[in-house]
C-alpha cells in the first residue's frame, strides 16, 4: 500500500519533533500501534463521575440536591477557568476581555435558570427532612464562588457596606476581617460565628487572601478602569460587565433567596438554613449593595439595587 504525501509530510514532521527532544519516534509509533481507541467514557470519567453521590438519608430527592450542587461546581470551575484567563493574560485586549466576560455570563445565566429546575424538582417535606442530616455543611461554603467575586472585583468592594469608607486604605488582611460573607454566617441570637463559618475560614481564609493580594491589580474592575483610563474601554466590554454584577450579586443570590422563601419560610418565625447562616439578611443585594463595577451604575441603579427583581419575582419590595 502506497504512502500518501499527505502522511509522508506528517511523518518527517514526527521525525523532526522527536528527534529535537532525543527520542526514538518508532518507540511513539508502537505506543500508538497497540493502543485501544478513546471511548467518550472513558475520556470524561463518566462511571467516577456517576458514582460521586452518596447520600446521608433513604430520601429520593436528596440526590438531586447531590446532583446540583455538583453540576453548580463544575460551572464555577468553569468561571474560575475565564477568570484566570484573563488575570494572566501577558497583553489583554478589550476584545480578548469581552469574549472570556461573555463566556462567564453564559455560565452564570445557565446557574440561574437551572437553579429554578433544582427547586421545583423536589419536595418540601422531603427537602426538610434530608437538610438535617447535613449539619453544619451550607452552600455558603463554596470556596470557588469567593474566588469568582475575588477576580470579578477591588477587594474593598467585597467588604461590608458600613466599613469600605473607614477600610478603604487598609490591608487585604485587614479588609478580609470585614467581608461581606461573614456577617451572614453568624448565629442568630448571639451573632457569634457559626461553625460553618469557622470550617470556611480555616480551609480558605489564606488562599482567600493570596488571591486577592496577586490580584490587586488584575481584578476585571482594576482592569477596566485600566482601559477606560487608555480609552480603550468599548461599549461592549462596559455591557458585559453590567450584565457579570448583575448576574453574581442580583440574580443568582436572589434564585436562592426565593428557594429559601419557598422551603424555609414558616410563620410565625424562619426556619433556620443548615449552617444557621442570616439568610433573610445575608441574601437579598438590598442589604449588601454588593457591586463590582459601581462606576457603571447611575445614583439611581445603586440604590434601588435588586428592587426590581425583587418585586418582579417575589411580590415584595
Amino acid at each position: 500500500m502506497s504512502i500518501s504525501p499527505e502522511i509522508e509530510q506528517r511523518i518527517a514532521a514526527l521525525q523532526q519533533k522527536y528527534e529535537a527532544m532525543g527520542q526514538d519516534m518508532a518507540s511513539y509509533l508502537d505506543g500508538l500501534l497497540y493502543a485501544d481507541f478513546l471511548t467518550y467514557w472513558d475520556y470524561i470519567h463518566l462511571d467516577t463521575l456517576l458514582s460521586l453521590q452518596s447520600p446521608k438519608t433513604p430520601f429520593p430527592d436528596e440526590e438531586i440536591f447531590i446532583i446540583y450542587h455538583q453540576i453548580t461546581e463544575l460551572y464555577f470551575k468553569l468561571s474560575l477557568h475565564e477568570c484566570k484567563q484573563i488575570a494572566a493574560h501577558p497583553s489583554l485586549t478589550a476584545e480578548f476581555f469581552t469574549a472570556r466576560l461573555k463566556r462567564i455570563n453564559r455560565y452564570f445565566e445557565a446557574l440561574t435558570h437551572s437553579f429554578e429546575i433544582m427547586v421545583d424538582g423536589m419536595e418540601k417535606e422531603q427537602f426538610l427532612k434530608f437538610r438535617m442530616s447535613l449539619l453544619p455543611a451550607s452552600g455558603f461554603q463554596s470556596g470557588q464562588y469567593r474566588m469568582i467575586e475575588i477576580h470579578a472585583t477591588d477587594f474593598i468592594n467585597l467588604v461590608a457596606k458600613d466599613k469600605r469608607e473607614e477600610l478603604a486604605t487598609a490591608s487585604i488582611a485587614e479588609q478580609f476581617e470585614y467581608i461581606y460573607w461573614k456577617f451572614g454566617a453568624t448565629e442568630l441570637s448571639t451573632g457569634k460565628k457559626t461553625l460553618t463559618l469557622k470550617q470556611f475560614e480555616k480551609k480558605y481564609a489564606k488562599t482567600f487572601i493570596d488571591l486577592a493580594q496577586s490580584n490587586a491589580t488584575n481584578n476585571f474592575n482594576n482592569l477596566y478602569n485600566q482601559f477606560k483610563a487608555a480609552r480603550q474601554a468599548t461599549p461592549e466590554l462596559e455591557r458585559e460587565l453590567r450584565n457579570l454584577d448583575v448576574h453574581v450579586n442580583i440574580n443568582w443570590p436572589l434564585s436562592h433567596y426565593k428557594s429559601a422563601v419557598r422551603y424555609l419560610h414558616r410563620e410565625p418565625e424562619e426556619i433556620k438554613a443548615t449552617g444557621g447562616t442570616n439568610w433573610q439578611k445575608y441574601l437579598p443585594p438590598r442589604f449588601q449593595k454588593r457591586i463590582f463595577y459601581p462606576r457603571l451604575w447611575s445614583a439611581d441603579e445603586i440604590g434601588n439595587w435588586g428592587k426590581a427583581w425583587v418585586e418582579t419575582a417575589l411580590g415584595i419590595v
